[in-house]
C-alpha cells in the first residue's frame, strides 16, 4: 500500500474534475478523497497498491477532456487506511 497526495494545477474546476477522478479512482479499487481548493487548484489523495496508485497519477495529468492540466505535484505521505472514495467539500 502506498499513499500519495497530488496537487494539480490549471483549468480544473468547473469541468467535472473531482467527480470524474472519484469514478477513475473507484474504477482502480483506489481509496481517497479529492477537493476543490481557494486557489483554482484541485487536491486529491490516493491509497491503495502502487499500480492503481500510478494510473491515477498519470490520469491526474490529463483529467477530464474539459479540463487543461497545467502542473500536477506529487507527494508521498504515510498511508492511513482508508476504505472508500470521496469528493470532500
Amino acid at each position: 500500500m502506498i499513499r500519495k497526495r497530488m496537487l494539480i494545477s490549471g483549468r480544473v474546476q468547473g469541468v467535472y474534475y473531482r467527480d470524474t477522478c472519484r469514478q477513475v479512482a473507484r474504477a482502480h479499487g483506489v481509496a481517497g478523497w479529492v477537493r476543490n481548493l481557494p486557489d483554482g487548484r484541485v487536491e486529491a489523495v490516493f491509497e491503495g497498491d502502487e499500480g492503481p496508485v500510478a494510473a491515477l497519477l498519470t490520469w491526474c495529468g490529463d483529467g477530464p477532456p474539459e479540463a487543461n492540466v497545467t502542473g500536477v505535484e506529487a507527494r508521498d505521505e504515510s498511508v492511513e487506511g482508508l476504505n472508500s472514495f470521496e469528493i470532500r467539500r
